[in-house]
């Protein structure tokens, strides 16, 4: 008997994450049953979830989904896999889950370009000020008056560069970086002398990064220990006219701290990731000229959503072939993460 496989993602994001030939490798595993189009809206309604996920072995989700609650796994007993297409699958699976002997993946991996590009292209705009230029020029500031708007701008060759969290984002970040002659520094218990060495990069305290880099970028992941690591002590360290770059976590960061040190324009920031989300259309981030922001979007290109896909696909097989899966998440490391 093949296995039944639960598609509960939406008919657009399936068009992203499973284009033909991955879809095609999808349907060869078993027999799929997906969301239909008019219900792919409802997939937070835990009922429409539940109907979906009734008769699956695997359920492969997207984050309009309902939480894998008691209700929805009563109503699928055979459930045994679930294998999330984005990176975190905290808001979805929890205790109950793991407790029925229902395992989980996730394709966070197939992200690490896209925001580690994201955050490149964010630096270089800082850097130049783009953001400052751009605003002042759609707002009708004079042309003479918009040219000395901004303070100085700074080329990325020779530029020291802080890097908190040598992540997979982190990492593609770094190789970026060091392409274009940014001199790394990197903040990173759990990064060895030897990895360092291999990345080209020097390993310091946060302190020290945060004091002696004009480009701050965020990657770490949000642990117990690094839940709010940046508050307003760790902006002060900043130089004047540093840049940060936050394409990991809002947890990572207390925002009022940073709304706080942005409204003085000692610092400029780009934003991907927000306590409140969506931002909402009055937030006072809006508003500041030097504050560079986009929603939530850093993994959203159409290489990396593909890419989830098929990291979505090479599990299933795995699983069902018996093999380890190679991007896990158990419940002791659901555990640590915020």
């Amino acid at each position: 008997m093949s296995a039944v496989i639960a598609v509960a993602v939406p008919a657009d994001l399936r068009a992203l994450f499973f284009p033909s030939p991955v879809w095609s490798s999808l349907a060869e595993l078993g027999e799929l049953r997906v969301v239909a189009d008019g219900d792919g809206g409802r997939l937070g309604e835990p009922r429409v979830l539940a109907e979906l996920a009734g008769p699956a072995d695997v359920l492969v989700t997207s984050w309009p989904c309902a939480s894998l609650t008691g209700p929805v796994l009563d109503a699928a007993p055979r459930l045994r896999l679930v294998a999330h297409t984005g990176a975190s699958v905290k808001p979805y699976v929890g205790h109950d889950a793991f407790a029925r002997g229902v395992r989980v993946t996730q394709a966070g991996a197939a992200m690490g370009r896209a925001v580690g590009e994201q955050a490149f292209a964010l630096t270089l705009a800082l850097l130049h000020r783009v953001h400052r230029f751009d605003l002042a020029l759609r707002t009708g500031v004079p042309w003479a008056d918009a040219k000395a708007s901004a303070p100085p701008r700074h080329e990325l060759l020779g530029c020291p560069v802080g890097v908190v969290g040598a992540s997979r984002t982190g990492r593609a970040y770094i190789e970026l970086v060091r392409a274009l002659g940014g001199v790394v520094t990197v903040a990173d218990p759990y990064l060895s002398e030897a990895e360092a060495f291999d990345l080209g990069v020097t390993v310091a305290g946060l302190d020290t990064v945060l004091r002696t880099s004009r480009v701050v970028a965020l990657h770490a992941p949000v642990l117990p220990e690094t839940r709010r690591m940046i508050g307003a002590r760790e902006l002060a360290l900043l130089p004047d006219e540093a840049v940060l770059v936050n394409t990991a976590r809002a947890a990572l960061i207390d925002a009022d701290a940073l709304l706080a040190e942005l409204r003085t324009g000692r610092i400029d920031a780009a934003i991907d990731v927000y306590d409140e989300q969506p931002l909402p259309v009055d937030h006072p981030l809006r508003s500041l000229p030097n504050v560079l922001l986009t929603p939530h979007e850093a993994g959203g290109t159409v290489q990396a959503r593909a890419r989830g896909g098929g990291i979505v696909v090479d599990e299933l097989a795995r699983f069902l072939s018996g093999e380890p899966l190679r991007h896990e998440v158990t419940e002791d490391l659901l555990a640590r993460v915020g």
